[in-house]
């Protein structure tokens, strides 16, 4: 019986999968605890809208994201931090740093599990900072940490 997988089903399949099961197992199991649909047309058809829906949806994330890189690569970032002499910072600049800093500058919200640092920045100067954007969308900012005045 070809049925189609309404929730990722171990060793069976992901979500949206049309799989081949046997009669028994698909009317015993499967149906009853709502694992699965059978792939009549209706069915098909309404999988079919439901992708192209996803589909649609993605793409539409994807462009927010790259708008959003733009509007990310005209600027610096400037963060203040505490630093002894030599331009080493008292602690470290994080990811959640940067972020919070980002959305003071474009005043939309960001995420800090966008921001890719290898390492805590832990000296003054100028860094460039991975961001990765939803949709698959990534790139280089400039961040430029100084010297804050005590």
């Amino acid at each position: 019986m070809k049925v189609v997988l309404i929730q990722d089903v171990p060793k069976l399949g992901k979500k949206g999968q049309i799989v081949n099961v046997s009669d028994g197992y698909a009317r015993n199991f499967l149906i009853p605890k709502g694992l699965v649909k059978e792939a009549t047309p209706d069915v098909l058809k309404e999988l079919e809208r439901q992708r192209e829906e996803e589909k649609k949806r993605q793409e539409e994330q994807r462009k927010a994201s790259e708008e959003l890189l733009a509007e990310l690569h005209k600027h610096v970032f400037k963060i203040k931090a505490k630093a002894g002499e030599g331009g080493k910072l008292f602690g470290s600049l994080t990811n959640a740093n940067i972020a919070e800093e980002i959305e003071k500058v474009i005043s939309k919200e960001f995420d800090k599990r966008w921001v890719y640092i290898d390492s805590p920045i832990k000296s003054v100067g100028l860094y460039d900072v991975v961001v990765k954007l939803p949709g698959g969308v990534s790139g280089k900012i400039k961040v430029e940490v100084l010297k804050a005045e005590n």
